[in-house]
């Protein structure tokens, strides 16, 4: 069972988009509250004040509710109609979900008959691991660490370095001594 989210403050507009998002990915499926829930861990009250708006989502909880739902957390984060306007007007549109130990921004999301693409600016703070379950097969996440060292996907990597794993088994992200700043890009293909 994941940890209570917390109830929603600042990011208001932010958790409400999020909970309709997560409510008609779910629909979708053809799955119940209760459903989702039991496949996820994630607390049916926790669920559903997530998707009624009146808690703000962790990013462990997203991680949970979208891997139950066999899709990418941007697909959680990302709205295609807000992603298409914003494009027409020439700006990034931007989500960020944080959590105990890791903060993401999701700057883009491609998607293509082959795959989905995401690429995050992330932080990842000292002190505790972020451990990933295992994605669907073929995924490939990549890491570039601009400040700090990071041990992601079995490597450790410093500034300016690099490193390429294959996401389908578990894998973690721990900060080796001070927060650390890097891209994370994932590319999931579709079934």
């Amino acid at each position: 069972m994941q940890a209570a989210d917390q109830p929603v403050s600042a990011g208001a507009d932010l958790s409400a988009r999020i909970g309709l998002r997560l409510r008609e990915l779910r629909t979708a499926r053809g799955l119940s509250l209760s459903e989702l829930a039991r496949r996820s861990g994630v607390g049916k009250a926790t669920l559903s004040g997530l998707e009624s708006g009146l808690r703000n989502p962790t990013l462990e909880t997203l991680y949970a509710l979208t891997t139950a739902l066999g899709l990418p957390l941007s697909s959680a984060l990302h709205e295609p109609e807000a992603a298409a306007r914003d494009a027409a007007l020439g700006r990034a549109a931007a989500a960020a979900v944080s959590g105990r130990v890791l903060d993401a921004v999701l700057l883009e999301r491609f998607e293509d008959e082959a795959a989905v693409s995401e690429t995050y600016r992330i932080r990842i703070r000292p002190g505790a691991v972020q451990r990933s379950a295992a994605h669907p097969p073929g995924t490939v996440e990549h890491l570039v660490v601009l400040s700090g060292t990071a041990r992601a996907g079995g490597a450790t990597v410093g500034p300016g370095g690099h490193h390429t794993w294959a996401a389908d088994v578990p894998h973690s992200y721990e900060a080796v001594a001070a927060d650390v700043e890097a891209f994370l890009m994932v590319r999931h293909p579709k079934p």
